[in-house]
């Protein structure tokens, strides 16, 4: 197996891996979709090197939806038009148990930060501060969802012998979510717990962490588990490559290694 292809597996185990943002409760009255079989498979199929993490995730979604003999895919990765401008995307539509069921598919990294909000959800923001969970479930309920209904998807449906109302619709919203370094935070109410993945810490807080080593992975690879064998830099060689990186107002996802062998993931934050 050649790296790329090595990358790609990791990638997928580490998406399988992955749990769903929230458990049993609707939030935003948006329904999450679980797999009857999460077990870990091998992935068949070769990605372009720079197809981003997004759509990444998209291909490792069909891939596991194949896997399940209860679920056909009808359609996915459809733009809908409207005199030849795109108005969106939906990324599936498939038939569970002829069910029809309207899937959406998020994958995100988010920090928890007090300021941001005065309830949970609020309070989870992306690494850049550029976006926020309150954003992407505001976008899911009020933009992407209602895209069925959309007059210029009626073809598309009417070429599936399917009607809008008949449709159920769901998400797959998975997410690593980093607690701020050293901080106790209130317990998770309404998000899964399982999902944080580690702590993150201001640029200029750095020096904290100058016993350990580090590695900084490509940001495709975010989605797999820490690899121990990896070139773990000192963080003496460590600190002018991520310099350049905070330089650019760009929080990147580092991995750490404590002298006792201990792995963790962590973000270092820029602002």
């Amino acid at each position: 197996m050649d790296l790329n292809s090595k990358n790609i597996q990791l990638q997928y185990e580490g998406f399988c891996k992955t749990p769903s943002l929230w458990k049993n409760a609707e939030i935003f009255d948006l329904q999450q979709f679980h797999f009857n079989n999460n077990s870990t498979t091998t992935f068949e199929g070769e990605l372009p090197e720079n197809l981003r993490l997004g759509k990444r995730v998209e291909r490792f979604v069909s891939h596991q939806l194949k896997q399940d003999s209860t679920i056909s895919i009808l359609a996915e990765n459809i733009q809908i038009q409207q005199e030849k401008i795109t108005v969106g995307e939906i990324d599936f539509i498939l038939k569970e148990n002829q069910t029809p069921i309207h899937l959406e598919v998020v994958y995100k990294f988010y920090l928890y930060d007090e300021k941001s909000g005065e309830i949970e959800i609020e309070q989870f923001i992306g690494p850049n501060k550029k976006d926020s969970l309150l954003q992407k479930l505001t976008k899911l309920q009020k933009q992407q969802l209602p895209l069925i209904y959309n007059k210029n998807t009626e073809q598309l449906l009417s070429k599936l012998n399917l009607n809008a109302i008949e449709i159920e619709q769901k998400v797959l919203f998975k997410a690593q979510l980093f607690l701020p370094y050293n901080c106790e935070i209130p317990e998770l109410k309404q998000l899964n717990s399982a999902c944080v993945k580690g702590f993150y810490i201001p640029f200029n807080d750095l020096q904290i962490l100058s016993k350990y080593k580090f590695y900084i992975p490509s940001k495709i690879n975010w989605l797999q588990e820490i690899q121990t064998q990896v070139n773990w830099l000192t963080f003496e060689a460590f600190l002018p490559k991520v310099t350049t990186i905070i330089e650019q107002k760009t929080s990147p996802l580092c991995w750490l290694k404590q002298p006792n062998g201990e792995v963790q993931k962590f973000f270092i934050v820029w602002w």
